[in-house]
């Protein structure tokens, strides 16, 4: 198969032919359709991952295709299957994949990290009655790809974790792929989205997918305006970036009793970062983790998708193969990005 092989951290991309997968016992092949371009991707890329068992190494880990090959044991998934899958996969046997919690599974394994991923024409999952959700005839290869990571980390932080209500002011911090479905999201549940980004073109997106206002970080003091445009500060803020400014601006956009999600991955110099907690202590903020959707909550976001309700779809701004795709991995970091960029690697 072909597949975007790097043989060394921060170092060039290339398409090669490299053996193709067999199913493992519990698990399956997928033959990739679509598969997002992420920033988590450019992380494992860069070295900032210490999951990554050996080099060479595939990346990917947003996708969505068609089963092709079933290993041992298997029990609800067969050949011809379409498929999508968390980008957090669950080992399907501990208390919390038991409990309907793979997100946190201490045995997880998650393509394109612990294993090679999905910027390839097949990918192996692992687990799969446990971890693949079936895509409907109605949800394309590219939305469903959209779901992996950013869309469905977005629904669990905002629906799942904040549990926004309708009137609410929601806080999103950068406006990539996870900040945009989480401003979609948010705005779809009734919430006041004020979305904040350093690029004017990410906050014309996040217009277009529901914020009611946007700042312009440049220099600005992002907290003082979120409080003047909210009458005092967001219900909840969400850190869709990463660094020690961003999680910190998020904290302190808050009104009392606010609560901050943290999706964003700090890492690298922001691993450890410094945080306003005399301010978490005084006004009573509650501070949230988020880390990926499992498999038993997809049933509640497709179906939204599947009405209307919520359009992934639209987040996708180009649709590229293999080669283009292996040119933008390096560069994605410091990319403007104005929506997803998805992978079909049969083109």
């Amino acid at each position: 198969m072909r597949a975007i092989v790097f043989d060394q951290f921060a170092g060039p991309t290339q398409v090669r032919e490299v053996p193709d997968p067999t199913a493992p016992a519990g698990g399956v092949v997928v033959d990739v359709h679509a598969t997002g371009l992420c920033l988590s991707d450019w992380h494992a890329w860069a070295g900032h991952d210490d999951g990554i068992p050996a080099l060479p190494h595939v990346p990917g880990h947003e996708l969505a295709g068609v089963v092709s090959a079933v290993g041992e044991g298997v029990t609800r998934w067969q050949v011809g299957d379409r498929v999508t899958v968390p980008f957090v996969c669950g080992c399907g046997r501990c208390e919390w994949c038991l409990s309907g919690q793979a997100q946190v599974c201490p045995d997880q394994t998650q393509p394109g990290f612990t294993h090679w991923g999905s910027y390839a024409e097949k990918v192996v999952l692992h687990a799969a009655d446990t971890n693949l959700v079936a895509v409907p005839d109605g949800v394309s290869f590219e939305t469903a790809a959209a779901l992996g990571c950013r869309f469905a980390t977005a629904y669990r932080a905002v629906a799942g974790r904040a549990r926004v209500q309708p009137g609410e002011w929601v806080a999103v911090v950068g406006a990539g792929g996870v900040g945009l479905s989480a401003t979609m999201i948010a705005a779809a549940l009734g919430a006041q989205v004020v979305a904040v980004d350093r690029h004017e073109g990410a906050l014309e997106a996040a217009r277009r997918a529901g914020a009611a206002h946007t700042v312009l970080t440049d220099g600005r003091d992002v907290p003082a305006a979120i409080h003047a445009l909210t009458g005092g500060g967001a219900h909840v803020a969400i850190d869709a970036v990463g660094s020690e400014q961003t999680s910190a601006d998020a904290i302190l956009s808050l009104r009392r009793r606010g609560r901050h999600v943290q999706v964003g991955l700090l890492l690298g110099d922001d691993a450890r970062p410094r945080l306003p907690m005399g301010r978490v202590i005084a006004w009573e903020l509650d501070l949230l983790g988020s880390h990926g959707m499992a498999a038993a909550d997809y049933p509640e976001m497709l179906a939204l998708v599947a009405s209307g309700a919520l359009r992934p779809q639209d987040l996708v701004a180009r649709v590229v193969g293999l080669a283009e795709g292996a040119a933008l991995l390096p560069g994605l970091h410091d990319a403007r990005r104005a929506g997803m960029t998805v992978i079909d690697p049969r083109r």
